[in-house]
């Protein structure tokens, strides 16, 4: 089974993707999608459609992503939010469950500690997918959450109501729901 992990970034969104299928996780690919500088809504188009072709090369069946932060800088942090936004809509949309975690729990997961520092979280990452060189940070850090998705579902069965529980992450919006597909934007009603 193929888990797409996703750092996203309104100027830099960084994937990466692993084979779960065997006892050790395997590294398929990683890299990052950059953003020309153009207007935001452009951006945002870029990241979906960067995402659309990593998701067509390598058909995952899982989508994991990085949960927004409080940041000091709302600006900032808007536009963080608007692109994890085009992420989940881009999963969505290719019909894949999407699964949130946060910054802590990604650090928890891979080393240990929720403090980690970026450089820990890229030499974990690089040690234990036994990768020759070091990613990029962007990408070291997607490829953090596609592991730490991995670990919650080893811990758990998939569709348990426990990652919530657990504080493991959890399915998007509400508790155990998933994003689904519909059939198209027409099909779309607002709660009343």
């Amino acid at each position: 089974m193929i888990i797409l992990g996703i750092d996203p970034g309104s100027r830099l969104t960084g994937y990466g993707v692993l084979d779960v299928s065997a006892a050790q996780p395997r590294y398929v690919d990683s890299g990052c999608i950059r953003m020309s500088q153009v207007s935001l809504d452009q951006r945002l188009a870029q990241i979906y459609a960067g995402i659309s072709e990593v998701i067509a090369l390598h058909r995952p069946a899982e989508f994991a992503i990085e949960q927004v932060f409080m940041s000091k800088n709302a600006d900032s942090a808007l536009k963080l939010g608007q692109a994890r936004g085009a992420a989940i809509v881009c999963a969505a949309n290719h019909g894949l469950p999407v699964f949130e975690y946060g910054p802590r729990q990604i650090k928890q997961a891979v080393t240990g500690t929720g403090a980690a520092e970026k450089s820990q979280v890229q030499h974990m990452v690089t040690h234990t997918l036994k990768l020759s060189a070091t990613p990029q940070a962007d990408a070291a850090d997607a490829l953090a959450i596609a592991l730490t998705h991995c670990f919650a579902r080893r811990r758990l069965t998939p569709g348990n109501d426990q990652l919530e529980a657990l504080g493991l992450g959890n399915t998007s919006r509400r508790k155990g729901t998933r994003v689904r597909r519909s059939s198209s934007w027409r099909d779309f009603e607002p709660d009343a």
